[in-house]
C-alpha cells in the first residue's frame, strides 16, 4: 500500500484525505486543531504530530493550508516536509497562494530532489468531499505523469495550465477574480430583490433557468434564501484572501480589476461586520443598510 500525506485537515484538507483512503492509499496527516485531528482518525487516517513524520515515507504530501507563510514552514521548517521526504518524491501544493510566493518555494527547493506540483483547486467543500475538485496544475508533464493518479484520486478534472512553480497559482488568481465578482453581483441582486419584495424562491426560478445561472449563482441564492450563513463550509476568510490574491497580481501586473476591487470591498466588509460568516454572509451587509432580507418565501 502506498503512502501518501495531508498537511491541512480543514474543510479542504479533510476532503482530500478522505478521497485518497477511498482510492486505497494509506494516508498520514497533521493538523493543529484537536477536532480535525480527531475527525481526521475516524475516516481511517494515520495522524501524525509535525510534517515531517508525514513525509517520512510518503510518496507524495498534499499541503492544504491557508497562507504562503504557513506552506513555507510546512516544507522548510524545523519539522518540515524536507527533513524526511525522499528524492523523487513529490509535494502537491494544493493551497491558493500568491503566485510569487510559490515562486519562491520552487527556488528554494531547487536540488533537493523533491519534486514540487504547483496545483491549487477550486470546487470548494462540495468538491473537495465529494472527489470531483478541478486541478490547475504545473509542473513538467513528465512530473505530472508520475503522479496523475494521486490528483486524480481528488478531481473530476485536471488541467494542465503551466510547467513552472507560480503557473497554478496565477490561473486561481485568475479564476477567484471572476468567482469573487460573481458572488458580489448575486448577493448585491438578492438584497435589491429583497428590497423590491420579490421572493427568494422566484429570484431562484428565474435566475437558475436563466443564461446568468451558473453553479456558483445558483449555490449562493439557495444559501442566502435559506439563510444559511455559516458553517456550509465555505468560510469568508478564504475568498477574502483570494481576492487579495488576485488584486495583488493585478497591481503587480498593472492590470486594472475594477469589478473584482468592488467585490473586494463587498468581501471586506462582510468580514469585518461577520468574521464567522461563510460567503454568503456578505448579503447580509447590504440587507441591513436597506431594512430587508430575502427568504425563500418572501423578504421581510
Amino acid at each position: 500500500m502506498e503512502t501518501l500525506g495531508v498537511v491541512g485537515l480543514g474543510d479542504m484538507g479533510s476532503g482530500l484525505a478522505k478521497n485518497l483512503i477511498k482510492s486505497g492509499f494509506l494516508v498520514k496527516g497533521a493538523d493543529l486543531l484537536p477536532n480535525r485531528q480527531s475527525a481526521f482518525e475516524i475516516l481511517g487516517g494515520q495522524l501524525c504530530s509535525n510534517p515531517a513524520d508525514v513525509g517520512r515515507d510518503a510518496r507524495a504530501v498534499f499541503i492544504m493550508v491557508m497562507k504562503g507563510d504557513e506552506v513555507k514552514d510546512v516544507i522548510f521548517g524545523p519539522d518540515g516536509l524536507l527533513t524526511t521526504m525522499a528524492k523523487g518524491s513529490a509535494i502537491i501544493l494544493s493551497a491558493t497562494i500568491k503566485p510569487n510566493e510559490a515562486r519562491e518555494i520552487g527556488q528554494s527547493m531547487a536540488g533537493s530532489g523533491v519534486h514540487l506540483i504547483d496545483t491549487p483547486v477550486s470546487g470548494g467543500f462540495p468538491g473537495a468531499q465529494a472527489g470531483t475538485l478541478t486541478l490547475m496544475a504545473a509542473a513538467p508533464n513528465a512530473t505530472l505523469d508520475v503522479f496523475l493518479k494521486y490528483l486524480e484520486a481528488v478531481s473530476a478534472n485536471i488541467h494542465r495550465v503551466g510547467t513552472k512553480p507560480g503557473d497554478g497559482q496565477t490561473v486561481k488568481a485568475c479564476l477567484q477574480s471572476l468567482i469573487g465578482s460573481q458572488f458580489s453581483a448575486t448577493f448585491e441582486a438578492a438584497a435589491l430583490a429583497a428590497k423590491a419584495g420579490i421572493s427568494g424562491q422566484v429570484l431562484l426560478d428565474v435566475f437558475s433557468t436563466s443564461s446568468a445561472g451558473c453553479g456558483i449563482v445558483n449555490n449562493a441564492l439557495e444559501k442566502i434564501i435559506d439563510r444559511k450563513f455559516e458553517g456550509t463550509g465555505s468560510h469568508i476568510n478564504t475568498m477574502h484572501k483570494d481576492l487579495t490574491i488576485s488584486m495583488a497580481l493585478g497591481e503587480e501586473l498593472g492590470v486594472p480589476l475594477h469589478t473584482a476591487g468592488s467585490a473586494m470591498q463587498i468581501f471586506h466588509a462582510g468580514r469585518t461586520k461577520y468574521p464567522d460568516g461563510d460567503n454568503w454572509v456578505c448579503t447580509r451587509v447590504i440587507e441591513d443598510i436597506v431594512g430587508a432580507e430575502l427568504h425563500r418565501k418572501g423578504s421581510k
